[in-house]
């Protein structure tokens, strides 16, 4: 299992990942999740991912060496892309790619195809976008009426983007309310955990403004699970009890 969400707001973008994977209760390991491309001055992109931890390495792998073209017989790369779509759709093919070397060796071997991923950010002089690209290789783009998309166990979650994420919601309130999204996933989900990397990226800056990991016992995560959970009890304690129960004759 895993969670990951991207924050497309007025003033930047968010993504957040956690980086736990596991195959049982006693094998649990942590891999990164949120993998950053970046050429500073020129463009930056970063990418999430969900689901079989072997095909999402691929992909990331074959994204780093270039995707094969077979029009021009040379690698595609995501500093060569022109375009944030030419860059999503490069992804697309980076997945597809990976399903045509082993797609069916998986399925011999009862193995799902299983892969999501996030994938934004910005080109010099070009607008900020973010998708969610799926397993067959075709993906969506985020809008500015729910300016926010999750993979992975999303449903904890999205309630809370829901209710507190518009588009011109602060760039660091979109990372506060992104972090609680998370907890509240890692609070109903044991196969989602610390570490978590998250990226803050301003629109129109040549580079990542924070690129960090959230490691067990940091302070500020510390304090804001404490006070979340504070506030969900005095919320529910001041509203009303229904008024509802037994009649009497």
């Amino acid at each position: 299992m895993t969670y990951c969400a991207g924050l497309l707001v007025q003033d930047g973008l968010v993504m957040i990942a956690d980086t736990r994977t596991n195959a049982g209760l006693d094998d649990i390991s942590t891999f990164r999740k949120l993998h950053v491309f970046s050429w500073p001055g020129e463009r930056t992109f970063a990418l999430a991912t969900a689901g079989n931890l072997s095909v999402t390495q691929s992909v990331v792998s074959l994204l780093h060496e270039g995707v094969h073209n077979p029009e021009t017989g040379e690698l595609d790369t995501l500093i060569g892309v022109t375009s944030m779509f030419r860059a999503a759709q490069l992804v697309g093919r980076a997945v597809r790619a990976v399903r045509e070397m082993d797609g069916e060796a998986l399925s011999e071997a009862g193995v799902k195809f299983d892969i999501s991923m996030l994938f934004g950010g910005q080109i010099k002089g070009q607008p900020m976008r973010l998708f969610m690209v799926y397993g067959a290789g075709n993906f969506i783009e985020c809008g500015m009426d729910a300016p926010f998309l999750q993979i992975g166990e999303h449903k904890y979650g999205k309630p809370i983007l829901d209710r507190a994420v518009t588009f011109r919601t602060h760039l660091y309130d979109a990372l506060k309310v992104g972090l609680i999204s998370m907890d509240s996933t890692m609070r109903s989900n044991l196969g989602v955990g610390l570490p978590i990397d998250f990226i803050v990226m301003r629109r129109d800056a040549d580079e990542p403004e924070l690129n960090r990991r959230i490691e067990a016992g940091e302070p500020y995560f510390h304090d804001l699970r404490e006070r979340w959970s504070a506030a969900l009890r005095a919320a529910h304690t001041a509203i009303p009890r229904p008024p509802y129960g037994p009649t009497t004759g």
